[in-house]
């Protein structure tokens, strides 16, 4: 054989064995790397700003809820790695932020934000990019997305059961206060409608803008009326602000009983108990729930975070969203978009506040609904709940889709286009 072929079948060999071992060390290195690289997470909440005081411990519970399925395996043989940002109080920044996490982190999903008007500016963002966003938060309804899961309750299963409840043990007369965006503006439309049909009576109502510390002229508004229940719509720390007026004003809860649908345990720890005493909040959960599941919840974020620290719904929602979320990844096997919404639909999971699922047709959560009252325990004794688990009706009262931009773009135009009204403007009572 001649040599300068042998020579050539050895050199082919030679190629041949070293792109053998390339491939073998490629599929054992290169592909192996990428299918342990880390799921990045997105989690977008307010950590500075007037909303900082209800949204960062949101962030803690969510976080929880990824060291948890981290310790247990992670996903697809993955770890989750959070990518935590701030929103600042500030709708705007809110979906810049979404943005960055989605084209520059590479988030897997996005949990977060907390007001309508920090949603209403990401839910855009969310539907460009087909990404998903987990929204913690009890909202005003009158929206569906596609890329929003709603873990959070809508008025059906928060606002008109408590309306419901007041008529019947404080009675009928209401007065309607709020900070100055879309849900307390959505909501309280809503409540008047219901109210009407209940034979109600709203004798008063006002708004302040987000952050707004001087509630003076809307105190001697609700103490001049003398309503059988205020209905409470103020978020962040406003209400800090709102309860001392109350306080200082005479107004107690045995004449002026006061119903938050914002104010939840963290809120509660700052400020003075002896302003918020006899007081109502309305929620699908509270820390003071008697469950198996409840205090397993409690004693896992205590021992991370710390014993003087205290549980409330918004916490609880985004941590069982992150557990649904990881359950409809491990079932599609897949982090992509599509494939973990087709999964979702057939999911279930026992909450701390008891089983949930999503609705298949709305993306919204169905739930329980609770009333508590402030005790000098410092937590919400629950005085009523539901009698079963309420389906989420996002456009409720016949409403029809098209129909509920009679409130939702009329306040949008009037605020030149935002979703809520400018820090200056400041309505009278």
């Amino acid at each position: 054989m001649h040599a300068g072929y042998v020579i050539r079948i050895r050199t082919i060999r030679l190629l041949r064995g070293f792109l053998v071992l390339f491939a073998c060390f490629w599929l054992l290195t290169g592909c192996q790397n990428h299918d342990n690289e880390a799921i990045k997470v997105g989690v977008l909440h307010s950590l500075t700003g007037s909303m900082a005081i209800s949204e960062l411990p949101v962030v803690d519970a969510t976080l929880l809820a990824i060291e948890e399925i981290n310790a247990s395996g992670g996903l697809l043989g993955r770890k989750l790695v959070p990518v935590v940002a701030d929103g600042k109080s500030d709708p705007a920044t809110f979906a810049s932020e979404a943005e960055r996490l989605i084209n520059d982190e590479k988030v897997a999903v996005i949990f977060g934000c907390w007001t309508s008007a920090s949603r209403k500016m990401v839910l855009p963002v969310a539907e460009q990019h087909k990404s998903l966003l987990f929204y913690p938060i009890q909202y005003e309804g009158m929206e569906m997305s596609p890329y929003i899961i709603y873990t959070g309750a809508v008025p059906n299963q928060q606002i008109f059961p408590a309306i419901s409840w007041a008529k019947a043990h404080l009675g009928k007369r209401l007065y309607l206060i709020g900070s100055d965006y879309i849900f307390p503006r959505t909501a309280n439309w809503l409540i008047r409608k219901q109210a009407a049909m209940l034979d109600m009576q709203i004798i008063g109502e006002t708004y302040q803008p987000l952050g707004s510390t001087d509630f003076s002229a809307a105190v001697a508004d609700i103490a001049r009326l003398k309503p059988d229940a205020v209905i409470n719509t103020i978020n962040g720390d406003s209400n800090i602000s709102f309860y001392k007026a109350m306080y200082e004003s005479g107004l107690r809860a045995e004449t002026t009983p006061v119903i938050s649908f914002s104010i939840g345990e963290n809120e509660l720890t700052n400020m003075p108990l002896e302003q918020l005493l006899g007081h109502y909040a309305a929620w699908s959960y509270f820390q003071s729930i008697d469950s198996g599941e409840n205090r397993t919840f409690i004693k896992a974020f205590k021992a991370r975070f710390g014993q003087q620290r205290v549980l409330s719904d918004p916490m609880e929602a985004a941590y069982f969203g992150m557990k649904l979320w990881a359950q409809a990844v491990s079932t599609a096997q897949s982090i992509e978009t599509s494939d973990v919404k087709s999964t979702l639909k057939s999911q279930s999971f026992a909450a701390p506040e008891g089983i949930i699922s999503i609705a298949l047709n709305s993306q919204h959560t169905w739930k329980r609904m609770r009333i508590g009252k402030v005790t000098t325990s410092g937590q919400f004794e629950v005085v009523w709940t539901s009698p079963g688990i309420l389906r989420p009706d996002p456009f409720p009262l016949k409403i029809l889709r098209e129909n509920s931009k009679e409130i939702i773009t009329g306040t949008h135009q009037e605020w030149g286009k935002q979703w809520s009204a400018p820090a200056d403007e400041v309505p009278e009572p």
